[in-house]
């Protein structure tokens, strides 16, 4: 792919867009990674500046060590989503439109539940909480890592919840593109959209074989520390980042547990909210309370 893009470039200079060209360019650097994509889920991520994001007023060591609770939103929460109840005359037309049919609540459904993703993806504390870069790289790796925590739970509500993370999965896809579109990367981008679905599904399949319960204890810090934090996809995790990845690790298995607790009504509806990492030591305070709420 690598080449394809190099002999792209060359071209476009040869026909004189000199400006496109530097920006292009500029993209090779991790071109160069994404296109290396490992059939066994091991993707090659390019160099992060470590020190670029990081909050050294965070103690890795101590957080994500409380109690696992549910995520759902208390019902006079102000970030819940509800369902439109229409009456009379307009909902008789929008019944008449197919609003609601199960497709078109399931599409609703899955543009809440992907909103709470991208919530927590988008917002910059992940990256100061874990000392990561913000990059497409980094938002690709965290995107994914969300992905599957989510098409995790749905998955044990049966075919149900499957079908439903068909939906979100589709709207992933969807968003990725524009992403990928917005960082610059144009021409074969059918090609790029491909890769990146082999990384997904490669970094779907490590997550869950790294949740085991045969799994080695130390199979989900590997992982983790290869998809996100490697500069080059090796497995031994360097010293300057392990507290971080420690912590995320954590944070991982934290939130399983946390979206396991978490209603199925919760779920489907998108009524639910990532552990916030905003002020991580109060996090978990934090969502005990919003999970008592939710289960008074």
């Amino acid at each position: 792919m690598l080449s394809r893009w190099s002999r792209a470039v060359a071209q476009i200079r040869r026909a004189g867009c000199g400006a496109r060209v530097g920006e292009l360019e500029k993209r090779v650097v991790w071109c160069r990674e994404y296109a290396k994509v490992a059939a066994a889920g091991k993707p090659v991520v390019d160099s992060i500046d470590k020190g670029g994001s990081a909050n050294t007023a965070v103690n890795l060591d101590k957080l994500f060590w409380s109690k696992p609770s549910s995520l759902a939103l208390a019902q006079d929460s102000p970030l819940r989503m509800e369902e439109p109840n229409y009456v009379g005359i307009r909902r008789f037309i929008l019944k008449l439109l197919l609003f609601y049919t199960h497709q078109s609540k399931s599409i609703r459904s899955s543009h809440a539940i992907y909103k709470r993703i991208v919530s927590q993806v988008d917002k910059p504390a992940i990256y100061n909480v874990f000392n990561l870069e913000k990059t497409f790289k980094t938002t690709f790796s965290l995107l994914v890592l969300h992905m599957w925590l989510c098409l995790r739970r749905l998955k044990e509500e049966g075919k149900e919840g499957v079908e439903l993370g068909q939906y979100v999965y589709e709207i992933y896809n969807h968003d990725l593109e524009l992403r990928v579109s917005k960082a610059g990367v144009n021409l074969l981008l059918i090609r790029w959209m491909k890769d990146l679905e082999k990384i997904f599904y490669g970094n779907i399949v490590a997550y869950d074989n790294a949740l085991l319960p045969e799994a080695k204890i130390d199979e989900l810090p590997i992982v983790l520390y290869r998809n996100i934090f490697s500069d080059d996809g090796s497995s031994e995790v360097a010293d300057a980042a392990k507290p971080a990845v420690q912590a995320i690790s954590r944070y991982v298995r934290r939130e399983v547990s946390c979206l396991s607790l978490t209603d199925k009504e919760s779920m489907f509806s998108g009524n639910f909210m990532f552990t916030s990492l905003e002020n991580p030591a109060y996090s978990a305070r934090t969502n005990i309370t919003a999970g008592n709420k939710a289960q008074s």
